[in-house]
């Protein structure tokens, strides 16, 4: 999965879903590779049309996040009902998602991993266990690994990774306890992507 999503993003000329080590690794193939896979991929190409420049930026929203076109034409449309701002309700929608939430909480290296890791029932919100990984978390819930979680290989080395590790402004976390809070709506997110021209794209659908 890793090798699939280097290559959207040697496509798409931008850093998305994969996180960690492998993300600042002079190995990584964006790094290595900074033009489009293929025969043809070091050759000039043709500035894309309008359509075309809101198509890619769609493509990269679709696999930072690791939606279905279905779930994205969803999002938007409902944010342009909604009388708050759309970039708002967009960013809200985007960055509380679970598996979204537990890889800026710094439990997981991206948002790929993420999902697995709530399909398979390790995380609980507000005490509960919720492996849905499009929930959408609120300003005052708390995320926490599972007790009987927290010896699985995968996260035995957890509590070393998060000691230098910074959360977002709209997140807090004990790094003792593993316990992440909600502060509040998310804000400050810088995306890899034009999101004005993903709205500019579905408001044309």
């Amino acid at each position: 999965m890793a090798r699939v999503l280097e290559k959207k993003e040697r496509s798409l000329g931008a850093q998305l879903s994969i996180r960690g080590d492998r993300a600042v690794s002079p190995k990584r193939a964006l790094i290595r590779k900074p033009y489009p896979p293929g025969q043809h991929g070091k050759q000039y190409r043709r500035k894309p049309s309008e359509f075309g420049s809101q198509l890619r930026e769609k493509q990269k929203l679709k696999f930072s996040y690791g939606l279905t076109n279905k779930q994205l034409k969803k999002i938007f449309q409902d944010a342009a009902k909604s009388k708050d701002s759309a970039i708002k309700i967009i960013t809200n929608t985007l960055e509380g998602r679970l598996d979204n939430v537990i890889m800026r909480l710094g439990f997981v290296p991206s948002r790929s991993i993420g999902k697995q890791i709530v399909s398979h029932g390790h995380i609980l919100v507000n005490g509960k266990k919720v492996t849905t990984s499009s929930y959408a978390v609120r300003p005052g819930d708390v995320i926490t690994i599972k007790p009987a979680s927290r010896n699985i290989s995968f996260f035995q080395d957890l509590g070393e990774k998060l000691k230098s590790y910074d959360t977002p402004p709209w997140l807090s976390l004990n790094t003792t306890t593993f316990e992440g809070k909600v502060e509040s709506h998310p804000k400050d997110v810088e995306f890899p992507f034009n999101i004005n021209l993903i709205v500019d794209y579905y408001s044309k659908k």
